[in-house]
């Protein structure tokens, strides 16, 4: 009986052969192979300012780990990616475009969107901190506040009032006695509505164009025949026609002024 051909990847059968270069490699005379080191040493703070210092890093590290969440909760990222998803569903294509592709545009329409708030970050807050003029609370403080505003403007007063009565806060006399933390929460259920309801104004006409087919594929017994397969090129069809994407991205821009 014949032995059993090899089937092992070849990247498992070259592997002896570039263990062996490697070693003749380190053993040449000439050669210099030589492997990087790290170390990593915690040493005990001299004074009050080096753990100052120590906890200012920590907390920096902290909030680029969160600059996603912050990204998609405080900005337009949130209304704009789900009324794109919504049309992608509607069409009848969930996978195209691809969710990279659809990620990628809205995080470039939020990018356009939010410029004149970034504007009023750097000039306001980041210049003058890197030039020194402002400490670092007074310059977050400074940051802060352009993102509020675009926030108070996107938010429902009743999805405001909701957080503010749970989080038991006296009403406010004015926007600055707003906290934060109850204006984020607000701001994210006020996109989300904002955005349902685009999604819903976009959806409607693809789902007449469903029931069309489906009542003339029902009148001429082709029941087998699934509707959205027929349907799907006439909605492609709308779609371009209308320049979708065109009246889309301006609905959505001009949707935040």
């Amino acid at each position: 009986m014949s032995a059993r051909p090899s089937r092992r990847p070849i990247a498992l059968r070259l592997l002896p052969l570039a263990l062996g270069l490697l070693l003749l490699a380190g053993c040449a005379p000439d050669s210099q192979l030589s492997v990087p080191g790290m170390s990593i040493t915690v040493n005990q703070p001299q004074g009050p300012q080096q753990v100052v210092g120590s906890i200012q890093i920590l907390l920096l590290i902290t909030i680029l780990s969160l600059a996603p969440a912050i990204l998609i909760l405080m900005t337009a990222f949130t209304r704009i990616v789900i009324v794109l998803s919504i049309i992608r569903s509607a069409i009848g294509t969930p996978q195209i475009p691809p969710n990279q592709v659809v990620v990628g545009l809205a995080l470039v329409l939020t990018l356009f969107v939010m410029a004149p708030v970034w504007g009023t970050i750097n000039h306001d807050a980041l210049q003058p901190y890197l030039q020194g003029q402002l400490d670092q609370q007074t310059a977050m403080d400074k940051a802060i506040q352009p993102l509020r505003d675009f926030m108070f403007r996107q938010t429902r007063e009743k999805d405001l009032a909701l957080f503010l009565a749970l989080a038991k806060q006296p009403a406010p006399a004015t926007p600055a006695d707003v906290p934060t933390s109850a204006l984020i929460p607000a701001f994210v259920i006020s996109e989300l509505k904002t955005a349902f309801q685009m999604g819903f104004v976009i959806f409607v006409p693809f789902l007449i164009i469903d029931i069309v087919v489906s009542s003339a594929l029902l009148s001429m017994g082709m029941m087998m025949l699934p509707p959205s397969l027929v349907s799907l090129p006439f909605k492609l069809l709308l779609f371009v026609m209308v320049d979708g994407w065109y009246l889309v991205v301006r609905s959505l821009v001009t949707s935040f002024h």
